[in-house]
């Protein structure tokens, strides 16, 4: 379980498949974390996306971790844009007695989503993101959704037959602590909704 709060902003180090047979994509990333204080199966939460540690070290002065990724994950989340020098928002798993800050995110992600605004309004970022409609249902005005692992709060909400799209207002310090000091119109962004309105549309489904 994680909160949304990004602690690191991780780059994407190495992508390897080495083995044809074996499906699964290694990625290293680089961070900030000490290494000696984060086990082998634990799980970070990278770009939103709950990911298991199966490797770790330390090269020179750059601590880094490796994790495995299924090709399920690659097709249901961004990954599979990553290149070597992505920024990745990063977030160790919640632990018990840890201050909440944001809101409770499960790693997850339930769609991908697409930004088709980011402007600069009032020193603040205006962000716009467009999922599908048959999605839209778990998203509410001023209601929490986690976007690229960052817990934000939606601001305004438009419906098409075809799409929804909500805004979210990003404040200095978030745009300064998290990958979305890079972001642009076009990026595709992981999407998780707040765990309460899974259950809300699933009752009303």
């Amino acid at each position: 379980m994680f909160t949304g709060i990004i602690t690191d902003v991780g780059q994407v180090r190495k992508l390897d498949r080495k083995d044809q047979a074996n499906s699964d994509l290694r990625i290293e990333f680089s961070t900030s974390y000490e290494m000696n204080t984060v086990e082998i199966g634990a799980s970070i939460a990278s770009s939103g996306v709950c990911l298991t540690v199966v490797d770790k070290g330390i090269d020179k002065t750059t601590n880094w971790y490796a994790v495995d990724v299924s090709d399920e994950t690659l097709r249901v989340t961004n990954l599979s844009e990553w290149t070597v020098g992505s920024e990745v928002n990063l977030e160790r798993a919640l632990k018990v007695g840890d201050e909440l800050g944001g809101h409770i995110v499960t790693g997850h992600v339930d769609c991908i989503g697409t930004i088709v605004t980011f402007k600069e309004t009032a020193g603040s970022i205006t962000m716009e993101i467009e999922i599908p409609r048959s999605e839209g249902n778990q998203v509410a005005e001023k209601g929490s959704v986690c976007i690229d692992g960052a817990s934000l709060t939606v601001n305004t909400i438009k419906d098409t037959n075809t799409t929804t799209s909500f805004s979210i207002n990003l404040i200095p310090h978030t745009q300064s602590v998290t990958s979305f000091r890079n972001s642009k119109v076009g990026d595709k962004v992981n999407i998780e909704f707040d765990v309460l309105a899974r259950y809300v549309a699933r009752l009303q489904a």
